[in-house]
């Protein structure tokens, strides 16, 4: 059975950081790209960030560009979110994703999902 299981998600001012993990289990992943979709309240799952796990090329969203930094441990099969400068719109459920190709995880195809994580930004 196929996992993907987040963790790292929390509350934190506006400025703040936060690091999400994505642990992946169930099956090989070493042809596998994973990525970070998120989910406002009352909004539909955009894409935040991708990442070839071949070669690790990243792929980013325009409105996370220059704060997120998106990196895979490929002994652990696990991906990481590193979210600084961290601004009261990135709240909202941060979900893994898993797709054979990271650019189609950017355009919202994706294989595998896990459960979600809520990350929470104050102003």
């Amino acid at each position: 059975q196929v996992q993907l299981v987040e963790s790292g998600g929390g509350s934190v001012q506006a400025g703040g950081s936060l690091r999400l993990a994505c642990a992946a289990s169930g099956r090989t992943f070493s042809n596998y790209a994973m990525g970070w979709f998120r989910q406002a309240p009352g909004k539909g799952r955009e894409f935040v960030a991708a990442i070839n796990w071949s070669d690790g090329t990243p792929y980013y969203a325009d409105s996370v560009k220059g704060r997120f930094t998106i990196s895979r441990d490929n002994a652990k099969i696990t991906v990481y979110l590193q979210m600084n400068s961290l601004k009261p719109e990135d709240t909202g459920v941060y979900y893994c994703a898993a797709h054979p190709q990271a650019y189609r995880i950017v355009v919202g195809y994706v294989v595998y999902w896990g459960q979600g994580t809520q990350v929470t930004v104050s102003s």
